[in-house]
């Protein structure tokens, strides 16, 4: 079952985010202090906040590696917004 998820989560990020954070609430409360960053997060940068909310360790936080891991879903996430612009302005009859 875990294998499915991560296969689904690398696929969905989004909607991965959002269904542990609807099974396991305390993953993301741990995580953040309000609900409004993993709101933004959702909308924006959803695999590195994925990464956040699964890497973190109540009380230690994250350290070494696990940075590195998130910072990597972020640039996958601007690569990914950064991507789309380019798409869109190839599209004929799309404004610039």
């Amino acid at each position: 079952m875990g294998c499915l998820f991560a296969l689904f989560a690398g696929v969905f990020p989004r909607f991965a985010l959002f269904i542990i954070w609807i099974a396991r609430p305390a993953f993301v409360n741990a995580a953040f202090d309000t609900w409004v960053m993993p709101l933004l997060g959702l909308l924006f940068l959803p695999f590195a906040t994925l990464m956040y909310v699964i890497l973190y360790t109540p009380g230690i936080g994250l350290v070494g590696w696990d940075w590195f891991w998130v910072v990597f879903a972020g640039l996958l996430d601007l690569g990914h917004w950064a991507a789309s612009a380019t798409q869109r302005r190839q599209i004929p009859g799309y404004p610039n």
